[in-house]
């Protein structure tokens, strides 16, 4: 019945794609899903040069969360995911395809003597400082686990869990308890973020991606869409455009 059912959603997705595939490249609709633990200037930015060369095709833009981005993968409800890479709570990604947008680096963000002016730190020496995070289903959260795990350490328990870098960096600040957050995050908001950043020894690196069902990037204006993403980035990367976009927490 299971096997059925999923036959049957995979031919109205095919359908639904095979519509779109004949319609216009210069008007419709867009619909992106994006991880809300991402930080989204750049893509805000882009989207409204984006408007400026096609005013008829409108983009929506959706804050939302691991599991909403696949569900809504999977029932054709989005277009485009920007999300983190690789995620291993998908084990099959046969129905899938992505694009590379930039690699990325989680940061230990500090405060105190102790660890100032270290380039990077061990993760025995953060087990003992009081610590903010993800909630434990975030993406970042379960990377971190899998990480201190594999270097055979516990992680601290969060004193507190926050659903975006913008409240996080700000519990931090107000504080001066630790966290980690990505280096396009900190590159971006550096100048309003109190805590020293330093790499964790070793790296945690990890992709910013374009997630899409197999075949989308046929359709003529997400194809669209994604060359002039590629060209806007190639015009100026992205950890450069993102630096540019610093502003107040």
């Amino acid at each position: 019945m299971l096997t059925a059912a999923q036959e049957i959603y995979e031919v109205m997705n095919n359908a639904t794609d095979e519509i779109q595939r004949t319609t216009s490249a210069n008007s419709g609709e867009i619909s992106i899903g994006f991880l809300s633990s991402i930080e989204d200037a750049v893509f805000t930015d882009f989207i409204a040069q984006y408007y400026e060369k096609h005013p008829d095709i409108t983009v929506t833009f959706r804050l939302m969360t691991r599991r909403e981005i696949w569900e809504s993968l999977e029932n054709n409800r989005i277009d485009l995911a920007v999300m983190y890479l690789p995620d291993d709570s998908i084990k099959n990604w046969k129905p899938y395809e992505s694009r590379k947008i930039f690699d990325e680096e989680l940061l230990y963000l500090h405060h105190g003597a102790k660890l100032e002016g270290k380039k990077r730190i061990s993760f025995e020496q953060t087990a003992n400082y009081p610590w903010v995070s993800y909630p434990s289903d975030y993406f970042l959260s379960h990377l971190l686990g899998e990480t201190y795990k594999n270097q055979l350490v516990t992680m601290p328990d969060p004193v507190a869990r926050f659903t975006t870098p913008y409240q996080l960096a700000k519990f931090s600040n107000m504080t001066h308890v630790n966290t980690a957050l990505p280096s396009s995050f900190y590159g971006a908001h550096k100048d309003d973020i109190e805590a020293e950043a330093s790499q964790f020894k070793p790296g945690i690196h990890f992709e910013l991606s374009f997630v899409y069902r197999r075949g989308k990037d046929q359709i003529p204006r997400i194809a669209g869409f994604l060359d002039q993403f590629k060209e806007y980035l190639d015009e100026k990367d992205y950890f450069a455009r993102i630096s540019a976009t610093r502003g107040r927490l």
